[in-house]
């Protein structure tokens, strides 16, 4: 049903244009203040002499054009909403067939980079808004240079840094600064565009629950448990985790097909930064490798021309997920126009599927050796690949169920994964090739659900040989999570996002069940948690004594010990434990005692209680693991300064703030605030016998390095390591093939496991250390699905005719 163009609607579609470029054209002069600041640091930073003078460069270079550049884009940024608007400044849009340099092609690749992530940081925003403008101006999609697409004003801020005289270098230098000002300011303004849009009415909600549905294809025939196709909707899934609405389509790469064809030279290109940083980068050229590859056989984007596969009663054609909004609950509103879709081939795609579970059942009950089931399931997957195609409606259709093809043909050959989990890979092949046709932006994001799910199960189990996974819980896991997606073939990458969520929770609680991990992370969360408790018990003394008149021999004993003791006890013994009261009432005791006493009364009283005190001192320095000299040696300086107090040679502290230190460090877990940041864990097994009283022997503790400096980016490549994935770890001169089972709350402590029963704790620092020395290095140096991916590029340039044949 197509849509009438009222003037309201189109006005509203242009003010919530203008509305969005007023929100992100106020990003750009902050960005450039943070760029500059960001420099400023960079240059007096000490270095080597050559990268002292760049960085210098650099500043006096952006010092410069900063302003300039600012205008521009403010400018130019203005001039394509009155493209985007149909303003007097509108030209319309028009395929040009042009040679591109390789300064142009450089150039779209730092653009495509930040427009990406813009596109995975804001995806459900861009789609649902994309969805309310095309309802509001009655078309199936957006101009490719619309405002609204994050391509056009990533490309717009590198052509006008670049009209400005910076240069591509020092872009590639502060592109992390620019993503980080710019990112979160732009999905904010989706995010406000979205909500001005349901504010005036337009599809207030887009729920699609009513897709969630399965066909008569969809049964699961697999053993082990497999789902029928009559199952509900909590058969393998949890109701409240079941799927809640379908994922859209989203922008994709609709406006980069100019950006993707770029000289094969450029496809290896990476730029500096940090391993992790290089790695995406290389991950990310080889997706732009692909999608160059097949827009310059087929003029367009693999599976654009498709929509999602949704079975339309008594329709001769299917439409994709975003387009039936109309009988959405509470919507009211009008769907735009269907993109059409051929129903026979997403008949022979679910017909592919089904047959297949047959013949992989039949496979796994066999008798036959693993290499043959698995050169049979190749050989089958292949023959039904060709029939689809044949049946594949257009050339777009046809280049997606090839390339999908040749993407799981090198996951199956990757002999490390186990035969039993290959085989329930396989069984993943119809389904990515449903979602590729509904969705191509699978083609051109890392982040993509789908993608996501097949990594991480692969990633986790090709460090364990076959015995370890056949027959055991994450087999299971793998086979339940393939059988979820089987059952639900219409809802899209959402049903990815759903099971791969709680396949990252199953393995947090599959790698740490073992009774020695247990310990060893019970261990290292009370070490943690105790070094935390004792930074927030300082900052709060600081403030309870920062107006007090008390010595300082007195505040460093307060700061530097008796928090830890606080901590201590509160831990041991909880934070209102009787123990821990007891040695909270000691700190405010000691800041009486050690302040002025003029009169007999006090004088009299302080002798009276000095035994019980030191007593008290005595019994939490020892709780903190401080005996014989060092606890003399406090007790001393403690001694000398009551002495003082004595003969008043310091200041009275009147009894009212006595008692208010008193009443607040009894409810001292009220007022303590959370506190950031790494922080100095005294961590070797030593000080956790001694300070948790438990036996570390079997734990092979590596502490930060004292005085020892590690580069920021590190810290974050150490807090993205994900759980599951395999190492391998060079520690004093042996190396262990060691998996990533555990991060502690905060993030400073990691545990690994290695086969022979070991296990690794690590802190934050020295981890990134290690990462930055390749002491640790990933047994992995890419995903599966990009290894995958650069396989499937390397059989299409050998033979490129396959794509369509």
């Amino acid at each position: 049903m197509s849509i009438a163009r009222s003037a309201s609607s189109l006005q509203l579609a242009r003010e919530t244009r203008e509305r969005f470029v007023s929100a992100t054209e106020g990003a750009i002069a902050p960005l450039a203040r943070a760029i500059r600041d960001r420099l400023t640091t960079l240059s007096t930073e000490a270095g080597t002499a050559r990268s002292m003078q760049e960085h210098r460069d650099d500043f006096v270079a952006f010092q410069g054009q900063a302003t300039h550049w600012v205008a521009l884009s403010q400018a130019g940024w203005r001039k394509a909403l009155a493209a985007s608007s149909g303003g007097p400044g509108a030209v319309p849009s028009a395929l040009r067939l042009e040679l591109i340099g390789d300064e142009v092609v450089e150039s779209n690749i730092l653009s495509s980079r930040l427009a990406q992530l813009i596109h995975d940081k804001a995806s459900f925003e861009l789609s649902d808004l994309r969805l309310r403008i095309q309802h509001l101006e009655g078309t199936t999609e957006l101009d490719s240079k619309d405002v609204l697409k994050p391509e056009t004003l990533a490309k717009l801020l590198v052509e006008q840094w670049l009209a400005a005289g910076l240069s591509r270098g020092l872009w590639t230098r502060v592109q992390d600064t620019v993503q980080q000002g710019l990112v979160d300011v732009i999905v904010k303004a989706y995010q406000s565009a979205n909500a001005y849009l349901i504010a005036a009415g337009v599809m207030p909600e887009i729920d699609l629950k009513s897709f969630v549905r399965r066909t008569g294809n969809a049964t699961g025939a697999g053993g082990g448990g497999g789902g029928s196709g009559a199952a509900p909707m909590d058969s393998g899934m949890s109701a409240a985790h079941a799927p809640q609405a379908v994922q859209r389509p989203g922008f994709g790469f609709e406006g980069q097909q100019q950006q993707l064809s770029v000289p094969g030279s450029v496809a290896t290109t990476t730029t500096g930064g940090s391993p992790l940083m290089i790695a995406r980068q290389r991950a990310q050229t080889a997706l732009l490798s692909l999608k160059r590859f097949v827009t310059a056989r087929i003029g367009g984007d693999p599976g654009a021309a498709g929509g999602a596969f949704q079975a339309g009663a008594g329709e001769g054609r299917t439409t994709s997920p975003g387009s039936q909004q109309g009988g959405q609950r509470g919507g009211g509103g009008v769907s735009p126009a269907p993109r059409a879709f051929s129903r026979t081939f997403a008949g022979a795609i679910a017909e592919a599927e089904a047959a297949y579970r047959m013949a992989a059942t039949q496979y796994m009950e066999g008798a036959g050796e693993q290499a043959t089931v698995m050169q049979q399931t190749a050989v089958d997957l292949r023959r039904r690949t060709a029939e689809l195609k044949k049946r594949a409606p257009t050339t777009a259709d046809k280049a997606t169920v090839e390339i999908v093809a040749l993407m799981f043909q090198a996951i199956l050959a990757e002999e490390r994964i186990p035969f039993s989990a290959r085989v329930w890979f396989a069984r993943l092949q119809m389904p990515v090739l449903r979602v590729a046709i509904a969705e191509p932006e699978f083609f051109g994001t890392l982040q993509h659900p789908a993608r996501m799910l097949i990594d991480r199960m692969g990633s986790c189990v090709m460090g364990f040989d076959a015995a370890a996974i056949t027959g055991s819980a994450l087999e299971g896991e793998i086979r339940r999570v393939v059988q979820v997606i089987e059952q639900y073939p219409e809802t899209g990458q959402r049903v990815f996002k759903l099971v791969f969520d709680e396949f990252v929770a199953f393995l947090n609680r599959y790698l740490t069940q073992s009774d020695t991990t247990q310990r060893v992370m019970s261990v290292a969360q009370q070490v943690e948690q105790k070094e935390t408790m004792a930074i927030q018990y300082t900052i709060e003394l600081r403030k309870m004594l920062n107006d007090m008149p008390v010595r300082d021999e007195i505040r460093e004993f307060l700061f530097k010990v008796w928090a830890e003791v606080l901590a201590i006890a509160a831990l041991r013994y909880g934070a209102q434990g009787e123990q821990t009261v007891m040695l909270k009432r000691v700190a405010s005791d000691l800041v009486w005692a050690a302040s002025a006493k003029p009169n007999r009364t006090d004088r009299a009283r302080v002798i009276q209680d000095l035994p019980q005190l030191l007593q008290r001192l005595r019994q939490g320095m020892a709780l903190l693991g401080i005996v014989d000299e060092p606890q003399e040696a406090h007790i001393k300086t403690i001694g000398a300064t009551l002495s003082d107090a004595f003969l008043s040679k310091t200041e009275a502290i009147p009894q009212v703030k006595i008692e208010a230190m008193a009443e607040r460090l009894a409810h001292l877990e009220d007022f303590v605030t959370d506190v950031g940041g790494t922080a100095d864990l005294p961590l070797d097994a030593h000080s956790i016998e001694l300070l948790l009283g438990v036996d570390a022997a079997s734990i092979e503790v590596i502490p930060d390095t004292a005085g020892a400096k590690v580069p920021d980016d590190m810290i974050a490549w150490a807090h993205e390591l994900q759980v599951g994935n395999w190492f391998m770890l060079d520690h004093n001169d042996r190396v262990s093939q060691v998996q990533f089972v555990w991060r502690s709350d905060r993030k400073q402590l990691h545990l690994f496991a290695s086969g022979d029963g070991r296990s690794f704790l690590i802190q934050a620092g020295r981890l990134a250390a290690y990462l930055q020395a390749g002491l640790l290095v990933p047994a992995e140096e890419e995903t599966l699905t990009v290894r995958a991916t650069r396989e499937a590029l390397a059989k299409l340039d050998a033979n490129p005719e396959r794509l369509l044949n």
